[in-house]
């Protein structure tokens, strides 16, 4: 199986910035795509940011300019670089790896535990 650990969250002030980390562990033989989704109390997860195989990279346009998606090939870690927060982007973050574990022949999603960001003075 797959294991995702995310860290780095926690109480920030408008205008500051944060790094979350993914760290990826397990019997993982291929990764496809990775990506950072967001839930708000009361709201439906969102996607904020996906990072391919081949290095391409999209974004919500709410977090366009602001936040950064990138990866660590050799430790299999994902990161979201957040400057600038603002207090809409308060929320649970969630990493997600589309990946094809050793011995098996498709690719599926994992998700992480989720971190929570505050974004508040």
């Amino acid at each position: 199986q797959v294991q995702l650990v995310e860290s780095g969250g926690g109480l920030v002030q408008p205008g500051g910035s944060l790094r979350l980390s993914c760290a990826a562990s397990g019997s993982i033989r291929s990764i496809n795509a990775m990506a950072w989704y967001r839930q708000a109390p009361g709201k439906q997860r969102e996607l904020v940011a996906t990072l391919t195989s081949t290095g391409t990279t999209n974004y919500a346009d709410s977090v366009k300019g602001r936040f950064t998606i990138s990866r660590d090939n050799a430790k299999i870690t994902m990161y979201l670089q957040m400057n600038s927060l603002k207090a809409e982007d308060t929320a649970v973050y969630f990493c997600k790896v589309n990946a094809v574990l050793h011995g098996r022949r498709y690719y599926e999603d994992y998700w992480g535990q989720g971190t929570q960001v505050t974004v508040s003075s």
